[in-house]
């Protein structure tokens, strides 16, 4: 058994070409909020209820280490992010490492909650997977 619990998703991070556009589609047709603007990155999060989605310009300096734009016909989800309780970074890093699985340092990153720790690993079809524990502060 895990050394947590899940608590719900916490973000969704979606690569687009053309931020405006999503953007307009996410607020305005959607209903999302906008709750952080990151311009440096070519980042911007949304809120939607109780979890983010994050939207990713390809041509920004975030999206341009994704790889290609998203293409209509294949799948263009960045990765999945859960909130867990509690983050022990210790026992999380080992309980995976554990389980044969490589797993990325903890790093403070912004999500739902504020900001808080996460760790990052891929799943057997190389889907990246995110756990996040609670904000900080």
């Amino acid at each position: 058994m895990p050394p947590f619990s899940l608590k719900t998703i916490d973000h969704v991070v979606l690569r687009v070409r053309d931020m405006q556009k999503s953007l307009h589609f996410y607020t305005q047709i959607v209903g999302c909020d906008i709750a952080k603007r990151r311009p440096d990155l070519g980042l911007m999060h949304l809120r939607a209820g109780a979890a983010m989605i994050d939207l990713v310009d390809v041509n920004g300096q975030l999206g341009k280490k994704g790889g290609d734009a998203p293409d209509p016909h294949r799948q263009n989800v960045d990765h999945l992010c859960l909130r867990i309780d509690p983050f022990n970074e210790d026992e999380l890093l080992a309980y995976l490492r554990s389980q044969g699985i490589a797993v990325d340092p903890a790093e403070t990153r912004y999500g739902a909650e504020g900001d808080g720790p996460s760790i990052y690993f891929s799943d057997p079809d190389g889907n990246r997977i995110e756990l996040k524990g609670p904000a900080i502060g």
